[in-house]
């Protein structure tokens, strides 16, 4: 609950952010402009992000007579968490990691790597799908997407307010008023941006806790996820994954976390954090 409405809070301090950068540089019909290509750039990753991703990690989608054990997982904590079966997926990598994507219950999958179904067992793979079945049901795509846009939508508006700077630095007077407006929207232009990022980045991570905890409702053993996270930290470790930038915010670990610089924009919480939440719960 305390996640939801992190969630909630922190959706309302992107979009106040938007409101305020759009209405310092160009008014009601800036924020619009934005708004309206943010909404265009990100339609298409979300609609078709099932595909998209799918196709980037040569993921292959798999039945019950030819993953019987994965897809029997699958279809259990679907029934128990009250969703559609989703399609399953395997990706060819031996790095162990597991997302899901679709843009709702209807289109969801569910995909997993061949190293992540060779160190884990049952009930740990349960926790792992579990999750990523939360992710599904609090339908955490849409909410990173709607971030993305927001977020999309301030970068843009700093956009303008940097040429705004440099072609009314150049045809402007000289007075303080004037040096004091181009200061100013530079360092709207650096500072917004950075912002937005920080409170995007924060969603997802507050996104993480929620799909853990509801792991745990789902399989009424919040261990089983515990010990995966634990297993997976080491091997992720040992067999870094070559994955893309643009979609680390959707594995279960992550895996440019040793390429991280700082937790403030990372799309993960830490995984001590998360361990240590999850063994705190007790069994249902």
């Amino acid at each position: 609950m305390a996640n939801s409405i992190k969630t909630v809070l922190l959706l309302g301090a992107l979009t106040g952010l938007l409101m305020f950068i759009g209405g310092a540089i160009g008014g009601r019909g800036g924020i619009y402009i934005a708004f309206i290509f943010a909404v265009i750039m990100n339609f298409g990753s979300y609609w078709f992000s099932d595909k998209i991703v799918l196709r980037m990690y040569k993921a292959q989608e798999v039945s019950e007579s030819s993953a019987p054990g994965l897809y029997d997982i699958v279809r259990n904590l679907a029934q128990k968490a009250g969703l559609p079966m989703p399609r399953v997926f395997v990706i060819p990598e031996e790095t162990p990691n597991a997302f899901a994507t679709g843009r709702n219950e209807k289109h969801a999958v569910v995909a997993v790597t061949e190293g992540i179904m060779r160190i884990l067992n049952k009930e740990e793979l349960e926790g792992v799908i579990a999750h990523e079945l939360s992710h599904i049901k609090h339908k955490d795509m849409l909410i990173g997407s709607i971030a993305a846009t927001i977020a999309g939508a301030i970068s843009m508006l700093a956009s303008m307010a940097q040429w705004a700077a440099i072609f009314g630095g150049g045809s402007s007077s000289s007075d303080d008023d004037d040096h004091g407006g181009i200061i100013g929207l530079i360092a709207m232009a650096i500072i917004a941006p950075i912002a937005a990022t920080v409170i995007q980045m924060t969603i997802s991570r507050s996104r993480e806790y929620l799909a853990d905890a509801g792991a745990a409702a789902i399989t009424k053993n919040p261990y089983g996820l515990a010990a995966a996270l634990e297993k997976l930290t080491r091997a992720s470790q040992v067999v870094p994954m070559d994955a893309k930038p643009s979609t680390a915010h959707m594995f279960i670990v992550n895996p440019l976390s040793g390429k991280a610089f700082m937790n403030l924009f990372s799309t993960h919480p830490p995984l001590e954090e998360r361990i240590a939440r999850l063994r705190s719960m007790k069994p249902y």
